[in-house]
This record gives structure tokens, sequence and C-alpha cells, in this order.
């Protein structure tokens, strides 16, 4: 059986698990927005046997606390940083889906890391035309009474993310999507293998095929017919090619 462990950290009672081969290397696993520890688990779980393992509850997920105010990615490096620390945890792989992943790239750049692995993370800060629903946003904000319609814009016309946060988790969400990455990841020293969904909408190929460009011992692998949850819908490749890795 696998117990829950609390660390507090920040002024926020932080949620993670350990198990796994006490003499084998360190592999942390962090999940993406609005996501858990579960979510990291089956993979956790198919390399136990020669791996120790940590799966963490990022602030304001799954059964930790949300922050006391809003987080920026920097913040939730902070977190783990303390909680590895604190558990004696050196030179992990670091294991990220997603927004676990940029979390995983300021560590990577700033720590040391045995070897890295970004499940479908985006790094670079996107410009885009203005799309039809933010211009709709503007466009209500000019409109006498806009209080009265906030409400039922933002639900109708927001991102599910922003949607279902807290007025806090609303602000950490911002700061944390229009972060660009990029210096960080010139600095990343350790080993990656990137993997990606052939058909993942929320990080697209082109994004994860430019980590090749600054990171000179990177690989890059495309899961065929698959999404942003590429690790997951093929777990049992992921694991592979992680045991593999290490």
């Amino acid at each position: 059986m696998v117990n829950e462990m609390i660390e507090c950290i920040k002024d926020c009672n932080i949620n993670y698990i350990q198990y796994g081969n006490k003499k084998g290397k360190e592999i942390v696993l962090l999940h993406g927005w609005g996501q858990n520890i579960e979510m990291m688990k089956p993979i956790g779980d198919g390399l136990c046997d020669k791996y120790h393992i940590t799966i963490i509850d990022l602030p304001g997920f799954g059964k930790s606390d949300e922050p006391k105010e809003s987080f920026s990615l920097y913040d939730y490096y902070e977190c783990v940083k303390e909680l590895l620390t604190r558990l004696n945890v050196k030179n992990p792989t670091m294991v990220g889906h997603s927004f676990g992943g940029r979390i995983s790239i300021i560590y990577s750049a700033l720590e040391q890391t045995e070897k890295l692995v970004l499940l479908s993370s985006p790094f670079i800060k996107r410009i885009k035309k203005q799309s039809i629903k933010t211009k709709m946003l503007k466009i209500l904000k000019k409109i006498p009474g806009l209080n009265a319609l906030e409400e039922f814009a933002k639900s109708h016309i927001g991102s599910i993310d922003y949607r279902n946060a807290t007025p806090i988790m609303r602000d950490t969400l911002v700061k944390t999507v229009n972060q660009d990455l990029t210096d960080y990841v010139k600095k990343i020293n350790a080993s990656t293998i990137l993997i990606a969904g052939e058909f993942d909408t929320a990080v697209p190929l082109d994004e994860m095929k430019q980590y090749e460009n600054y990171i000179e011992d990177s690989a890059l692998i495309i899961y065929p017919g698959c999404t942003h949850y590429a690790y997951l819908e093929d777990a049992n490749r992921t694991i592979a090619i992680i045991r593999n890795f290490i």
C-alpha cells in the first residue's frame, strides 16, 4: 500500500507519495494543470520495481492546499525543490506532463538532475492574433453594466481551465501560462527525452520540435494517433522509454 504524506511549504500543506525501490535511482513525477497524483501513478507503478518514486500533488491541485496568493512557475519550482530537499531526494530524473513539465524545466535548469523527461510540455510564450473569444471579451468590457454579464461571459467564453479555477488559481494560471521558458531551456544540461502526441492540440508538434534547438542532448518521440495525454494513452511505451533512458 502506498501512503500519502504531507509537508507544509510556503504555508501550503503539500500532499505527496513515495514508494518503490529505495536503493534505486530517484524519479520525480509532476502532473499537469488541473490534475493530481493519480494522473502520474500509472507511470510510477510501472517503474517502482527498479526506481524510487516520488509523485506530488502540486499546490492548488489534488489533496494539496491552494496557495494563499497566486503562484508563479518559480514559486512552484521552489516548493518542489524544498520538498525534495526535505525528503533527501538528490539528482532525480524529472518527469513532467504539460504544466508539470514547465516546472521540471526550471528545476532541471537550476538543480542537479540525472535526466529529464518532458511529456507534451510547452515552453514558448505564444503570440497569436486575437481570437474571436478574446475580441468578444474586450468588447464586453466596454459595455455598461458588464458586472452583470461578467460571469456569463467568462463561463461561455473563457477557457475551461480558467472557468474551473478559483480567483487565486485564475491569477496563477495567467502567470504561469504567459511565461516564456526559453532562457531556462537553454540552461538544461541533462539528457532529455521529449514525448509528444501526433494530434496534440494543446502543445503543437512544431513547438516540441524546437526543444532540440536548445537542448543539445535531446530526442523527440512522437506517438502516432495520440493527443495531449499521449504518455498515458500508450503508458506501456512511456514506461519502456523511461526505463531504457535511465
